[in-house]
């Protein structure tokens, strides 16, 4: 399957997701703190909130809505009530544009 275009690198900020919609699935799309990128499911596996409205420090994201915090980097669950992981999802930046293999 080929790579699918996200967005411009640069539109997305230094810590902070940005959701993305394809084929009837939603992806959250993470850059953290050393300007690395990284694509998880994008609905939190507690109760399907959008996780790129949450709050993004280094390589974790928190649920906006019941606080459940997961590592993007490997799609864990560090912090309850949420307790099954996130899938993950390649990433690569070509020609300043995010590219994900879903």
């Amino acid at each position: 399957m080929p790579w699918i275009d996200v967005c411009e690198a640069e539109d997305l900020e230094e810590e902070s997701g940005r959701r993305f919609d394809h084929g009837g699935k939603t992806f959250a799309i993470f850059r953290n703190d050393r300007n690395e990128y990284y694509c998880t499911d994008g609905l939190c596996t507690h109760e399907e909130i959008h996780l790129a409205d949450g709050l993004v420090m280094e390589n974790t994201v928190e649920c906006p809505k019941h606080s459940s915090i997961f590592d993007f980097t490997t799609g864990e669950v560090e912090t309850p009530p949420a307790c099954e992981n996130l899938r993950t999802y390649a990433v690569k930046v070509e020609d300043g544009r995010i590219k994900i293999d879903v």
